[in-house]
């Protein structure tokens, strides 16, 4: 593995730190959480436009930029810097790989050249809290984790030909203005009980989606009301097998994008901590001038070092140029979530009485790690499956 930087993956970055920085300050952050998306969509247009970033993933033959994933998620350290609330996750890291993955030839065709040019959105439907038991990413895919029964959920029947899907899905990320949605649904019955993925136009009868009320409002959230919905299987029931596998690849990258944002937001708590602390003055003192809390930053800083690490090696692994498979992205975001939440609440502390007034920022980057440990976590259960996965504590038997 390389760990330098290309020349390309260099200029995304560089590119989109001037692009947010420009379009997405403190000021324009709040504004765009204040409209009913969520999210200011001049920004989403002008990312689509200048950094063509929907589709920085997706093959050019699709309308994509043709990047490796590797790309993308290196990117995600700059959004994740500026806390940007935009559906790149939920468009281009949830659903995009499983379109692109499992989609026939006339899905693709259809979807993914909308995505590419930012023109469509997409979101990813799963019952909560089930969206990182669908991913893997804190334990395996059993049990009827997309609904059937009592068990509530997603249910799909088909009749007369056609799916109809029923049910209920909350905290579905961006799901209230996506212009599609992906639906893991359950069907089959106790016989030949399965999940399988669909396909539903934002426009649908008998859709209802409303926007929830999220810890982290940089995150949009909505439930997602299926009320005998017609929708299209994404790809083919002869295909339903690799559902797990291309469900669990999703997960691997969306850890490694989860934990390259986690460490931009961390990296630039500390920063705003650091600029504060050399202008306030105590004591007749600037406070940075305090060996105990110099060893405070010092350790937030290091921490922040080591979870960068995990974090460039994840994204190198998505895009198989890391050597050998493993699940190292639920590790990184674990690492990267422990991190960010380490300097976020530092800094509301450092910054004394002002870090706790709504006003300020600094409880943004806390809300942001505590969100996305209650979506993708939490960290002790990503380790715990990580370890499993590499039967760390297996018992083994050696013969004398």
């Amino acid at each position: 593995m390389d760990p330098g930087f290309t020349a390309e993956q260099d200029g995304i970055r560089r590119t989109l730190r001037e692009l947010l920085h420009k379009r997405c300050g403190p000021e324009e952050l709040r504004a765009a959480l204040d409209t009913p998306l969520g999210h200011d969509p001049a920004l989403w247009a002008a990312l689509a436009e200048q950094l063509g970033l929907p589709g920085l993933a997706l093959p050019e033959a699709y309308g994509g930029v043709g990047c490796p994933v590797t790309d993308l998620a290196l990117a995600a350290e700059e959004t994740g810097r500026a806390l940007a609330p935009s559906p790149l996750l939920a468009t281009s890291v949830l659903a995009a790989p499983l379109v692109l993955g499992l989609g026939t030839d006339a899905q693709r065709a259809d979807l993914l050249p909308r995505i590419s040019d930012g023109t469509l959105t997409a979101a990813l439907a799963v019952p909560a809290p089930a969206l990182a038991t669908a991913l893997a990413l804190t334990g395996p895919q059993d049990g009827d984790w997309a609904g059937g029964g009592r068990a509530g959920g997603i249910q799909a029947r088909r009749v007369q030909g056609v799916w109809r899907l029923y049910g209920e899905a909350a905290q579905v990320l961006d799901g209230h203005g996506a212009g599609a949605l992906v639906v893991a649904a359950h069907t089959g019955g106790f016989v030949r009980s399965r999940t399988l993925l669909f396909v539903v136009p934002g426009d649908a009868v008998g859709l209802v989606r409303t926007r929830q009320t999220a810890l982290d409002a940089t995150r949009p959230q909505a439930r997602v009301q299926l009320r005998d919905v017609r929708a299209e299987l994404l790809g083919s029931e002869e295909e339903e097998a690799g559902i797990p596998e291309a469900l669990s690849r999703t997960g691997d990258f969306a850890a490694a994008f989860l934990a390259c944002e986690a460490v931009g937001a961390a990296d630039r708590a500390l920063e705003r901590t650091v600029e504060y602390l050399g202008r306030r003055e105590q004591f007749g003192r600037v406070i940075g001038s305090f060996q105990a809390v110099q060893h405070r930053l010092a350790d937030v800083y290091v921490q922040i070092q080591a979870a960068r690490s995990a974090a460039y090696y994840a994204a190198w692994a998505a895009g198989g140029l890391a050597g050998p498979d493993g699940r190292v992205g639920g590790l990184a975001l674990a690492q990267a979530l422990e991190a960010l939440r380490r300097a976020a609440a530092e800094g509301i502390q450092l910054h004394g009485g002002i870090g706790f007034t709504w006003e300020h920022e600094a409880h943004l980057f806390f809300k942001r790690a505590a969100g996305d440990e209650l979506l993708f976590g939490p960290v002790h259960r990503l380790r715990a499956h990580a370890a499993e996965g590499a039967r760390l504590f297996e018992r083994t038997e050696v013969s004398v």
